[in-house]
């Protein structure tokens, strides 16, 4: 699996090079650079982009703009973005497009290779991966949420950061049943259509949040 990393940080750059290599990927570009990655990006159309959101020159989204951009030129590149801080507003631009394939986790996550090993395989494969801080920030924002049960919000929190049904019934303790239930009632109460899908259960929970 091709991967390309944007990131501006020598120590971190060459470290996720080779946890990556590690588990097989290949890494086949990386760039420390904003200007520089849209090109490399367009160039390799890697399998999945890992990218920070601020990188040189002003340090603001030059990251951010470069996947934006390239998502626009190649629709469904798979972007994973990391960022130092929850910033829900990049979040909701990057998911902007629906065409999944996409992914926000602070750089403290990279400390849990399982997790973030797992995640770039999720993007990769076309799915969408939402860090909990950032899926629980985006979740206090949207005072709509308040028709919810305590219950439901648990479960739709869940279901935002792309666990499957049992997945979501495993850490509550709770059935698949119960679970399929609950998110029955969320639909239904948000008046969006239910899906079987996970990335576009995600996407659409994230667009109402947006709305």
């Amino acid at each position: 699996m091709r991967v390309v990393i944007a990131e501006d940080h020598a120590l971190l750059r060459d470290g996720l090079t080779r946890l990556l290599e590690a588990f097989d990927f290949e890494v086949v570009a990386t760039v420390d650079n904003g200007p520089a990655l849209l090109p490399t990006l367009l160039d390799w159309k890697p399998d999945v982009a890992i990218v920070d959101v601020r990188l040189p020159p002003t340090f603001t989204d030059e990251g951010l703009q470069a996947a934006i951009a390239a998502r626009t030129e190649a629709p469904g590149l798979p972007i994973l973005v990391l960022s130092q801080h929850v910033e829900p507003l990049y979040a909701r631009e990057l998911l902007g497009d629906r065409n999944g394939g996409v992914g926000y986790l602070l750089k403290d996550r990279v400390s849990d290779v399982a997790h973030f090993v797992d995640a770039v395989h999720q993007v990769a494969a076309g799915g969408t991966v939402m860090d909990p801080e950032v899926v629980a920030r985006l979740l206090d924002r949207s005072r709509p949420l308040d028709v919810l049960t305590v219950r439901e919000r648990e479960v739709l929190g869940e279901m935002a950061a792309g666990r499957s049904n049992a997945a979501i019934a495993g850490k509550l303790f709770v059935t698949e049943k119960a679970v399929s239930k609950h998110i029955n009632n969320i639909f239904t109460k948000l008046g969006l259509p239910p899906s079987d899908d996970d990335n576009r259960r995600v996407l659409a929970v994230l667009a109402y949040l947006n709305a």
